[in-house]
């Protein structure tokens, strides 16, 4: 009895009894709070991706979009030409002789004016009442006083129509130490061919001395305008006084020889 017990328990020991087939080692069950704490870990490193205060939640077409606009808008600047700049200077300079040439033109124009209009009553004072004032002498003043003033008139209407050339004789050298204006036909007319040309080709290498002698031609033209619109402003108010006082004689005539014309 004792041998059978003795192998039975080794047959027991060599074959255990079939029990559930082991699982795969089971993960250890997280600790209450665990998740939150892993989220708030996160939290900061998504926040370090984007740059302190930046919001922008804008597709890349729209951001794309806004840095063309800016790169536009600084290429436009960057072209726009600034104050001083070269193409400034030109602009200024083409302004000032269009005006210069402009106001000459005008004052041209008003002079012809007054000399034809002048003219024209002198004409008519010579031709129709000159005749007249052997039998009636009370004409003889204002017709006399009226040519006078529209005389007067039409000489400084001619003088500042009147070409104006100042000729001085002028050498290379002077043009180069800067005493003289290439620019003036004035100036260049008395230089040889030769010299003219290169003293021409001097100028247009030196950008300072261009403008320089292009101001200096702008106050040529200035100070030839200051003449003729002064010349102007005395021809047109003779012509203005001639007419007052004319007519105020002619009236005053008038009524003097109604008044002393013997009765019927």
């Amino acid at each position: 009895m004792a041998d059978e017990t003795r192998s039975g328990d080794s047959e027991l020991k060599e074959n255990p009894s079939p029990g559930p087939p082991p699982g795969p080692p089971s993960a250890p069950t997280p600790a209450p709070g665990a998740d939150s704490i892993k989220d708030q870990e996160q939290i900061p490193e998504t926040t370090q991706d984007q740059e302190p205060g930046s919001r922008s939640t804008e597709p890349d077409g729209q951001v794309d979009g806004a840095a063309a606009e800016k790169k536009k808008k600084r290429k436009k600047e960057k072209d726009k030409p600034k104050a001083g700049s070269a193409r400034g200077v030109e602009t200024m300079f083409r302004t000032s002789y269009r005006t210069h040439l402009d106001l000459s033109a005008l004052a041209d124009n008003k002079a012809n004016i007054m000399i034809s209009i002048n003219g024209i009553i002198i004409s008519i004072l010579m031709a129709s009442i000159v005749d007249h004032i052997d039998y009636k002498p009370a004409l003889l003043l204002p017709t006399s006083v009226l040519s006078l003033f529209c005389l007067l008139s039409l000489v400084y209407a001619v003088l500042a129509a009147r070409p104006r050339v100042t000729r001085r004789e002028t050498t290379l050298e002077e043009v180069r130490a800067g005493r003289a204006n290439i620019l003036f036909f004035g100036n260049f007319t008395a230089l040889p061919e030769e010299d003219f040309v290169e003293g021409m080709d001097e100028l247009v290498k030196d950008p300072q001395r261009t403008y320089t002698n292009m101001t200096r031609d702008i106050y040529g033209l200035g100070s030839v305008l200051e003449t003729k619109y002064r010349l102007l402003r005395v021809s047109y108010t003779l012509f203005m006084l001639g007419l007052i006082f004319g007519v105020i004689l002619f009236l005053g005539a008038f009524a003097w020889s109604t008044g002393t014309q013997p009765p019927l």
